[in-house]
């Protein structure tokens, strides 16, 4: 990491996100601008969207929002039309060139990586990337996983008082198994969980997460070029030895970048929302600890239920197009809400309660679906299902330090999360 990079994001590690809401507040000017109908996708009501959305769902599904920079945008709120619009690449383009068109966001601010990528490019680095990301690739990964669930554990049982299960649990794990992934240095953990937490802040600003983003870069293009000159044994290194002429450094830091944005805050949201989910249902808890059998299920429904990331990728409609009934014009920019989409009636056949043992009718959209699903999804999924039946037998007796009332989530961010956790553990 450079000098300059480590002082200029150093200087924040340590201030929890918490305090830098209270500092922001929403006093950007853009976000009171944004119309409600397209906030709406980011509020909740604690673990739940707001009525405002599964009623704008039930009426129109497919519906136009005008927004303060001169563009039309559609919010896509049902299941079968938010798989529509995902699964559509030639439909629908993803390319970042839209947004520094149409947005007012700087060309060069672009994280590159899969996200904002359409095929061939988005083809010819998810076919460098996707055999890292095999099951069999990914076991390697398995006993360290084991060992960093079972450390965090071990501190937890270790100190004295209220334990707050968002730092000591839901944030080490995925920071630390993306280090393993990665190849990237143990020491520059703490950089990495603010960095990976920024972009998701629209209480900064809605051009502060791109800030974040270009920052995230400058750190991983020091990291590539030290994997150039020394690969290593992560997937930084292995891509270098094996397509290390098919890659440039400005792509690999972009994938890397994405590895982090896919794979940190998202999985350690989920963590962490999980958990309380085991403290509402004593009954789901006590099952965890003792039917191995019920750990799937269980992580796919909390997958399904919360919906960490509660906004796709944004999406441009590459022609007149035709989603749900309703022509969108070429050009228009779509945001498919996936927390509605999850809970919508005509896919799980109720309200969307939380219910471990419901089959719905098809797969849940908390990676996506189509060419840009989450390609980390399996690996999100081993440290979930590593995490809950380790918490649930270590600490079978513990409960909220809190009344409920007073737990502090996100107000307006694209990935969804709960700033504290305080439990007793016993």
């Amino acid at each position: 990491m450079t000098t300059t990079f480590r002082s200029r994001i150093t200087a924040r590690i340590g201030r929890s996100y918490l305090s830098r809401i209270q500092k922001y507040g929403i006093g950007s000017s853009t976000v009171r601008l944004l119309p409600d109908d397209l906030l709406m996708m980011l509020r909740r009501d604690g673990l739940d969207p707001v009525d405002k959305l599964a009623r704008t769902r039930a009426k129109r599904p497919v519906h136009k929002v005008s927004l303060p920079f001169g563009m039309d945008a559609w919010v896509v709120s049902g299941y079968e039309e938010s798989k529509a619009v995902l699964g559509s690449a030639d439909g629908f383009s993803t390319d970042f060139a839209h947004l520094a068109t149409n947005a007012g966001v700087a060309a060069e601010q672009s994280p590159g990586g899969l996200g904002f990528n359409d095929p061939p490019v988005h083809t010819r680095l998810r076919r460098i990337l996707t055999p890292e990301f095999t099951m069999r690739r990914l076991r390697r990964l398995g006993p360290r996983i084991d060992a960093i669930v079972e450390e965090r554990l071990d501190a937890m049982a270790a100190a004295r008082g209220p334990v707050d299960l968002v730092q000591e649990f839901a944030l080490p794990i995925p920071s630390l198994t993306i280090c393993e992934l990665l190849g990237v240095p143990y020491e520059d953990r703490d950089d990495f969980q603010q960095l990976a937490m920024d972009r998701f802040d629209l209480f900064a600003g809605t051009t502060a997460p791109f800030g974040a983003m270009s920052e995230s870069l400058t750190y991983f293009r020091d990291v590539v070029k030290a994997q150039r000159e020394k690969p290593g044994d992560g997937l930084l290194g292995m891509i270098v030895r094996e397509h290390g002429d098919n890659v440039d450094d400005e792509e690999l830091a972009g994938l890397a970048d994405g590895v982090l944005t896919g794979g940190f805050e998202t999985t350690a949201s989920t963590i962490a929302l999980g958990s309380l989910v085991l403290l509402q249902n004593a009954d789901v808890l006590d099952r965890i600890r003792h039917d191995d059998a019920m750990t799937a299920p269980f992580v796919e429904e909390v997958l399904r239920y919360l919906s960490a990331v509660q906004i796709a990728f944004p999406r441009f409609a590459r022609r007149d197009i035709e989603i749900g009934g309703v022509v969108i014009p070429q050009g228009d920019m779509v945001l498919c809400s996936l927390s509605a989409a999850n809970r919508d009636a005509g896919y799980v056949g109720d309200d969307g309660r939380f219910d471990p043992h419901r089959t719905p009718a098809g797969s849940h959209l908390a990676f996506g679906h189509g060419i840009h699903r989450c390609i980390g999804a399996e690996l999100a999924r081993m440290e979930l299902r590593t995490a809950y039946p380790a918490l649930a037998r270590r600490f079978p007796g513990m409960r909220l330090a809190v009344p409920p009332q007073d737990l502090a989530f996100r107000k307006l961010s694209i990935v969804y999360g709960i700033e504290s956790l305080p439990v007793h553990l016993s």
